[in-house]
């Protein structure tokens, strides 16, 4: 069997898909064919060698609607012979591109792949997708009746599983806010971001972090979800969530360079990570933001590895309670969690975020010296991607 390895990651900076937002007056596929153009350019890569381009996206109309992997790969001026597919697993979207990238490579069926993921939230917001239509068919919602809720309900609700207080949920967000600041203000994102070029000038750094972030004025925002019915159908929410300690809508690409060993070794290209486990299961989609517990522990035990020897860990800040129920479970001390910060202070591009996260884990095993590094994200419906990889001498 072939060995996957990463040989490059790159990711543009995370703009607020606010009016004014640094990426807002971009097409995403413009904004994705700058990521393809930098890491083929930045590896000397021929891109004619490129078997496939595929591309984690979860809203996949309007302006997302063409393929937008391969109108980026075409946008850039690269060859048409060179195709591109579309992955949607909903927030894991790239991180699932990333799977079935190094997978296809471990089967023989690739030699180079890039793996990318596009979301930009002020041309595509989130749900537009679905306009006023139900999703659900009559069977599925007898199996589930009253029927699912949203996402901030299931973060609710998690809160209240693990017991984790309004307090926690703010103190944890305002960390990230402050992480992802220490990270920036250090130079720790510099070699992983590529300025991304816009009408309004070149765009260097993530613009979504609020430093000074404190959980006391967090703890005055009210949670946008509680009314009346959920309060009588949900009595044990304490009505915690808001959108100080939740993700950030915004706009933003991610690419990774995968190549198998054998191919890296003849382009003279050095990996800088392999491939140790991959893992993808469903969970309770009422709960929905679970699965990365159930999923973090099948891939810890295909691994072959102890949680012990896992040096860098990121759980996808969707919310602030995924994060701190998966630590409840696992007992992490907190400077492995997402020490760079997180989706609460970085953005959470969906289609983005899964390349997003593990450009930043690459990168800070290979700033720490670090050897072992695991990623998970929820997904909407109650699914979850991990994915652990070991950094390269």
């Amino acid at each position: 069997m072939e060995e996957a390895v990463i040989v490059d990651a790159i990711r543009s900076p995370i703009g607020r898909s606010k009016a004014g937002g640094a990426f807002t007056q971009m097409h995403p596929t413009d904004l994705l064919a700058q990521l393809l153009q930098g890491i083929v350019e930045r590896n000397k890569l021929d891109p004619a060698l490129v078997d496939d381009v595929i591309t984690g996206c979860v809203s996949q109309v309007g302006e997302q609607s063409g393929t937008p992997g391969r109108v980026a790969w075409l946008a850039a001026g690269y060859p048409e012979h060179v195709p591109s597919t579309t992955i949607d697993r909903k927030c894991g979207s790239s991180q699932q591109a990333v799977h079935f990238a190094a997978q296809g490579i471990m089967a023989g069926a690739y030699d180079i792949v890039i793996a990318c993921g596009i979301e930009s939230m002020s041309h595509v917001p989130m749900g537009v997708s679905r306009l006023d239509q139900n999703p659900y068919g009559e069977a599925f919602l007898r199996r589930y009746e009253p029927g699912l809720v949203s996402q901030g309900v299931s973060a609710e609700l998690v809160a209240a599983k693990w017991g984790i207080s309004r307090q926690e949920l703010d103190e944890y967000s305002a960390r990230s806010h402050e992480r992802a600041h220490q990270a920036r203000e250090t130079g720790l994102f510099r070699r992983e971001i590529l300025p991304i070029h816009t009408v309004n000038g070149v765009v260097a750094q993530d613009e979504t972090i609020r430093p000074g972030t404190q959980a006391s004025k967090l703890a005055e925002l009210k949670s946008p979800f509680e009314n009346e019915t959920m309060s009588q159908r949900f009595p044990q929410i304490g009505w915690h969530v808001t959108a100080g300690n939740a993700s950030q809508i915004s706009d933003g690409a991610a690419a990774m360079l995968i190549m198998s060993r054998r191919m890296a070794d003849k382009l003279g290209l050095k990996p800088r990570a392999r491939f140790v486990a991959f893992d993808v299961r469903g969970d309770d989609p009422l709960l929905m933001l679970t699965a990365p517990i159930s999923s973090s522990r099948k891939a810890i035990d295909k691994s072959g590895l102890e949680l012990a020897d896992i040096d860098h860990i990121e759980v996808n800040e969707a919310f602030a309670s995924v994060p701190l129920a998966w630590q409840r479970e696992f007992q992490v001390e907190d400077a492995k969690l997402n020490p760079r910060g997180g989706a609460i202070a970085l953005g959470h591009p969906l289609g983005a975020s899964g390349v997003r996260l593990m450009t930043t884990m690459l990168h800070a095993l290979e700033d720490n010296g670090q050897r072992y590094g695991l990623q998970t994200m929820c997904e909407a419906g109650g699914m979850a991607n991990t994915t652990i990889i070991e950094r390269l001498n």
